[in-house]
């Protein structure tokens, strides 16, 4: 598509959302990516060809690193505007923070992917909690949150057309931003995974260990039953989650692809214990025929179908994790029907989808 230019809010640790851009990029190679900083020690090899265009945060010390880049949020968005006004046909945007201020020429459309309105800003109590440790932080945080609101909020009604990735995250944009949003579900690469008909006998969480993530339910649930945990990823809690863990919890950091798609396929199941606004990590296991085991709220309620390619409970609660494992343990699987469901979430039918609204 001529004239396209993509833009994300930073390229400095790589999780779902980064993956969305990278579709994004391997679709559209020759469109520039705006985005305020990146990382080149944690930047996937699909971003080794891109035309990335960063801002002056990419100069701050500090700034490349995953536990203190967010030191910086209040300068985002005056990071974004100073690119000036981009000039494209169009202008697809990613952002679960400040990529929306990115200001355009006048004609330009602008299309928004909205992985969730800022979740500092709006859903406040329990992400300053887990992700701010400075409490004179927390409370200046928390003072400047009706500005920061209207900020937000104005640049989102900028946006020509807002797109929500789930259900929970279009009530979430109505209610935060009075607009109505399409749904386009995340692009997993499915083909990536095949079939693991190997039981090792351990259960798996695969994600970044932050607060909000919840892996300290599993933790816990875990070392409490002597059941083996498997724990692929890294972040500013892990030491206090490693504090937390019995003999059968494994953390193994972060790994290649590779060695984490083996993990992924040799697995009994995938433990999802947060709630995301979507969730690709489980349309991956499911891609390998593993069911998930899932707290029931947000974006898993449209990735897992109960018992046909996983088990919910229901409260945030060790007991209730551990009795959904006990309901895991008894089914007989059918891994055929657990990678069908995965298909519904293939890239194909997200860039299908996109490619029709870029169009208008």
């Amino acid at each position: 598509m001529n004239g396209l230019a993509l833009a994300h809010d930073y390229l400095i640790q790589m999780g779902g959302a980064e993956r969305v851009v990278a579709t994004m990029h391997r679709r559209f190679p020759h469109a520039p990516i705006y985005t305020s900083a990146i990382c080149r020690r944690t930047l996937w090899d699909d971003f080794a060809d891109a035309d990335l265009r960063t801002t002056w945060l990419q100069h701050l010390p500090g700034v490349e690193d995953p536990r203190l880049f967010k030191r910086y949020f209040p300068l985002y968005p005056a990071a974004f505007r100073s690119f000036g006004r981009v000039e494209a046909r169009c202008v697809w945007i990613s952002s679960s923070t400040f990529a929306k201020h990115l200001r355009v020429a006048p004609g330009v459309r602008t299309v928004c992917y909205i992985h969730n309105p800022t979740r500092f800003l709006w859903q406040p109590e329990g992400y300053l909690h887990h992700e701010v440790g400075n409490p004179a932080v927390r409370a200046a945080i928390s003072t400047a949150l009706p500005l920061l609101r209207r900020w937000d909020r104005a640049a989102a009604r900028r946006m020509d057309l807002l797109v929500a990735n789930s259900r929970s995250v279009q009530a979430r944009i109505r209610e935060f931003y009075g607009r109505e949003a399409p749904i386009i579900h995340p692009p997993v690469q499915t083909g990536r995974f095949t079939i693991g008909r190997e039981d090792g006998g351990y259960y798996l969480i695969l994600s970044r260990l932050i607060g909000y993530k919840n892996i300290d339910l599993a933790v816990r649930a875990f070392s409490r039953a002597g059941k083996p945990l498997v724990i692929i990823g890294e972040g500013s809690h892990r030491a206090e989650l490693e504090r937390q863990a019995g003999p059968e919890v494994r953390f193994l950091g972060r790994l290649p692809e590779a060695e984490m798609r083996d993990w992924l396929m040799r697995c009994r199941a995938l433990i999802f214990p947060g709630e995301e606004d979507f969730g690709i990590t489980p349309v991956e296991a499911m891609a390998c025929g593993k069911p998930v085991i899932a707290l029931r709220r947000g974006g898993a309620l449209e990735t897992v179908r109960e018992g046909e390619s996983g088990v919910f409970f229901d409260a945030p609660e060790e007991a209730a994790l551990l009795a959904a494992v006990a309901e895991c343990e008894k089914t007989a699987w059918d891994a055929v029907a657990i990678r069908q469901n995965a298909e519904r979430f293939s890239e194909a039918i997200f860039l299908e989808k996109t490619e029709a609204l870029l169009r208008g």
